[in-house]
């Protein structure tokens, strides 16, 4: 896995033909139980590197397109596995809890929902007021440059534009970790400001 901007941070990425961008899994080490989001198959050497840091508590999927590996990493980890609230009497897999606006997980993770996406009640993760988590509403096929989902794929564009807006309104994010493409290191409100007043 790769470091991140903060120590207790991690990546781990698969690049995706068709769309010529990498999806991105997040793990957020700490004392109290390691949780990864929207988590991609790993390699021997990613595994042997999350279980040397504890392995994983929990797992946080933003939407239904992001199962991903869940099943199998929780089924070797015994992390417990938390989705979108608004997408659960249809969701793939069993969760343990399911998250909806103003939620905290854990301390120091809270949820935020973004409606008009291509499923109900995608996620969003704000870890510690500073850093962004997204799923697939907000993603960046080019450095440096924050982009949505085509509109092809909103289900309520004038919603995901309120989404985007509010995600512009936290003021203190440096960062913005995308689940599809380039992640933004520094100046996340900027970026995020910048794209809501482009919708």
């Amino acid at each position: 896995m790769k470091s991140l901007h903060r120590p207790d941070l991690f990546c781990w990425s698969a690049f995706d033909l068709e769309r010529n961008v990498d999806f991105n899994s997040i793990a957020w080490i700490r004392p109290q139980g390691n949780i990864l989001i929207d988590p991609l198959p790993l390699s021997h050497h990613d595994f042997a590197h999350l279980n040397s840091l504890g392995g994983a508590a929990w797992i946080v999927i933003t939407n239904s397109d992001h199962i991903r590996a869940t099943r199998e990493i929780a089924a070797h980890t015994g992390a417990k596995i938390a989705g979108p609230a608004a997408e659960k009497a249809g969701f793939p897999i069993p969760c343990d809890a399911w998250l909806e606006d103003g939620d905290e997980l854990v301390p120091g993770l809270r949820v935020l929902t973004m409606n008009g996406s291509k499923t109900p009640g995608e996620l969003a993760l704000v870890l510690e007021e500073t850093t962004l988590i997204t799923g697939d509403l907000v993603r960046a096929h080019r450095a440096g440059s924050l982009m949505v989902l085509p509109d092809a794929k909103l289900t309520d564009r004038p919603a995901a534009v309120t989404s985007v807006r509010r995600l512009a309104q936290l003021s203190q994010i440096q960062t913005v970790l995308v689940g599809d493409g380039w992640s933004v290191f520094g100046s996340g409100n900027r970026h995020l400001e910048e794209l809501a007043a482009a919708l």
